[in-house]
């Protein structure tokens, strides 16, 4: 059987991993890329099971209805926030593998597969993808890439983690890495994305918890994100998470769940 990557690109015969991979998606009103999201990641038999699953920060557009009818579960999050988002689903993610991304087409969910084979051949337990050393031309403005230069070079200099994007948000990890606590984001918004790659290098050491370039793209789609409130939010969350004062504002998982 030939696999098929995004746009249908056919990919070479390989042994399927042993591994579930469930692929967590947060949006709100990303009706414009949903789809081509869910789709640019082989569906193939290169894993012994795939799943999406998006949580959706109450959107008002046909987002919920789209990846629906692309066959992902859909979990309605009512508490806000991007963080928030990844805090509820990576519990109720199903696969030993959890993959992560946008659905606003910038990141190539078609080396999802490779991603997943990298991690499990090489005995790895996370991978953070970072996009700006293979940026596509247009996919940030000049504002964003300084922002995420300078927030990645203060994340560096506080924790001494060497990751060059620390703003990234895709990754392949373990679920099972989930289950120390403090592995475990606790922020409810954009800083989640800084504080896995910290919490990763922090407790898995730099040889399970590796960085790899990967392409990125421009967004399709009205991005929600405010630059400057965003980008302020994420400095003071590294200074207070290198002084031990970050706090859980809500607690693990989706609302109602025991921990």
């Amino acid at each position: 059987m030939v696999q098929k990557g995004s746009r249908g690109a056919p990919l070479p015969m390989i042994e399927a991993l042993p591994v579930h991979v469930t692929v967590v998606i947060p949006t709100r009103n990303e009706e414009e890329a949903i789809v081509d999201t869910i789709r640019s990641i082989p569906n193939g038999d290169w894993c012994e099971k795939l799943d999406f699953l998006v949580v959706d920060g109450n959107s008002t557009d046909r987002t919920r209805e789209l990846a629906e009818q692309e066959g992902a579960t859909v979990f309605l999050e009512h508490r806000r926030g991007y963080g928030r988002a990844y805090r509820s689903g990576f519990e109720l993610a199903t696969g030993d593998v959890i993959c992560t991304l946008d659905a606003d087409c910038t990141y190539p969910g078609e080396l999802i597969p490779s991603l997943v084979r990298r991690l499990i051949e090489e005995d790895l337990e996370f991978i953070t993808c970072d996009r700006l050393r293979k940026a596509e031309e247009g996919s940030m403005s000049a504002k964003h890439g300084f922002g995420n230069w300078a927030l990645s070079f203060t994340a560096r200099m506080l924790f001494w983690n060497g990751i060059h994007d620390s703003q990234s948000g895709m990754w392949v990890f373990h679920k099972r890495i989930l289950d120390n606590p403090k592995m475990r984001p606790t922020n409810d918004g954009m800083p989640l994305s800084e504080e896995m790659k910290i919490n990763a290098r922090r407790v898995l050491g730099r040889k399970k918890a590796v960085e790899v370039s990967v392409p990125y793209r421009p967004r399709v789609g009205v991005a929600e994100i405010n630059t400057w409130g965003d980008g302020w939010k994420n400095f003071k969350f590294l200074f207070a998470k290198r002084l031990g004062l970050n706090r859980e504002v809500t607690p693990w998982g989706p609302e109602g769940a025991e921990d």
